[in-house]
């Protein structure tokens, strides 16, 4: 599909968005070019690269509105919006992604069907789907549009499978919607998840839904409230879990979970 501009990509992919993910996992796609010369969104970050290859840039390049990220040899164009907490970065995704990036032969997502909730502007999304995995991002429905934007921007051409996005609201309907006789997942991915809002049990109802045997959830997570520390007790106590990272000037801890 081609896409003239910005709010094209924003119309095109509207309707897509509410579909149900497939649940049968694509041929993987055949990679002939990082980007199409004739995409105006790949004229655009050509430009953008050309511009910051004159000067040094440091490892996120911050301006208004948008984040340059660079990972597995790939630069990784974020549009952020202040609209909700979901369009806009926060640490427990970049130190996720940079977990992955580094950790490549303890966590090979090559092939692998990964499912992120709350995937927010889709950073980790776009870092899995570059590492080789067959992506559904999730998120609420008013998040998906600058969702679908960003994983369309920055993997069309790269991944070996094309990312998929659905709406999932956190809580029981999840076992309608998503019934785990027809969505498996080798890998379930969350990043700052956890912060001061009341679906905290809607949250682990939905983890322990889609984290069966078999399935390895990675949590990061920025620690923020007292509220944080009890939600990650009761984490500990519902899945065998393993603390695989702390940052401690940022305050993220990346666990790993699978089910009792």
């Amino acid at each position: 599909m081609e896409i003239e501009e910005e709010k094209g990509t924003e119309d095109a992919v509207k309707d897509k968005s509410l579909r149900q993910p497939g649940s049968v996992k694509p041929t993987p796609n055949i990679i002939e070019e990082v980007f199409s010369p004739e995409d105006p969104d790949s004229k655009q970050m050509e430009r953008e690269a050309l511009n910051r290859r004159n000067a040094w840039e440091p490892s996120a390049f911050y301006s208004l509105g948008k984040e340059t990220f660079f990972f597995t040899g790939k630069e990784i164009s974020i549009r952020e919006s202040l609209d909700s907490y979901g369009a806009v970065i926060w640490p427990g995704a970049v130190a996720l992604c940079k977990y992955l990036e580094k950790n490549r032969e303890q966590i090979d997502l090559m092939d692998k069907a990964v499912l992120e909730l709350g995937a927010g502007t889709g950073l980790v999304s776009i870092v899995t789907s570059l590492l080789g995995a067959w992506v559904t991002a999730t998120d609420l429905p008013d998040v998906l549009n600058n969702l679908n934007f960003n994983l369309s921007r920055n993997t069309r051409g790269r991944c070996r499978y094309t990312p998929q996005t659905a709406a999932l609201n956190w809580g029981q309907d999840v076992t309608r919607h998503f019934p785990t006789t027809v969505y498996r997942y080798d890998y379930v991915l969350c990043a700052d998840v956890v912060y001061h809002h009341d679906f905290l049990e809607n949250l682990l109802i939905t983890m322990k839904h889609f984290c069966k045997p078999g399935t390895i959830l990675l949590w990061a997570n920025k620690v923020r409230f007292q509220s944080d520390l009890c939600f990650t007790e009761t984490f500990k106590n519902a899945f065998n879990t393993t603390l695989l990272e702390e940052i401690p000037h940022e305050e993220v801890r990346i666990y790993q979970a699978t089910a009792k």
